[in-house]
């Protein structure tokens, strides 16, 4: 078992919770379902999943102290994935039916909704992934599942840190009306607006690859 890295997905009451479990055990992560402070912040990787509304999410994630869980595992270079609303929160505020709600504040930008013909944006698309990607090795012309409404649609810490030892985040695009945040990896902290878990052999390559990067 030594092998197997230790994964919690955070249990906090909004999430594909089941289905992420499942599919990180699937690619070799020891996997534990939880909201214990103590396991999330000593497990090799946390995984903050999250559906539905940005406000409602930011709200479940502090009734189990999941800002200061995520925000201490960053501050010592703990790795983090956030999916689909799991990532929204990452960003510093969300706008939903004109209401604000302070994110998590990782990272500078805003969550609002899609301009497209259609939303949600539901279904398969492909994404537009940087050079030296780790999450995207090996797929990134594959095909990911994305269910949304909301996105960021531009990344401000493009121009990378004022300190040359840290490497500037690595952002991958996709496109439903306009060009949106599809996958940021920044240091420690990685994340995807789509669904991995339910994203067949493509997103069981990308947890693989994520679960890798923690042995």
């Amino acid at each position: 078992m030594s092998s197997q890295p230790r994964v919690v997905v955070l249990d906090y009451g909004f999430g594909n919770v089941r289905s992420a479990v499942r599919a990180l055990e699937r690619v070799g992560a020891h996997v534990e379902l939880t909201a214990d402070a103590h396991a999330a912040a000593e497990a090799d990787g946390l995984v903050v999943p999250g559906v539905g509304a940005f406000a409602a999410v930011m709200s479940g994630l502090r009734d189990v102290r999941g800002d200061q869980i995520v925000d201490r595992r960053l501050a010592g270079g703990r790795p983090v994935l956030g999916i689909c609303v799991g990532m929204q929160v990452m960003f510093e505020a969300g706008d939903e039916h004109g209401v604000r709600t302070d994110g998590l504040g990782e990272w500078p930008g805003l969550v609002d909704r899609l301009e497209a013909d259609v939303v949600p944006h539901m279904g398969w698309a492909t994404v537009d992934a940087p050079e030296g990607t780790t999450l995207f090795a090996g797929i990134e012309d594959e095909r990911f599942y994305f269910v949304h409404s909301y996105a960021a649609r531009t990344f401000p810490l493009t121009e990378g840190s004022p300190e040359e030892r840290l490497a500037p985040p690595r952002v991958t695009w996709a496109q439903h009306g306009d060009r949106f945040v599809a996958a940021v990896e920044n240091g420690p902290l990685s994340a995807t607006q789509f669904h991995p878990e339910k994203s067949g052999d493509a997103g069981a390559q990308l947890l693989t690859n994520w679960v890798d990067s923690l042995r």
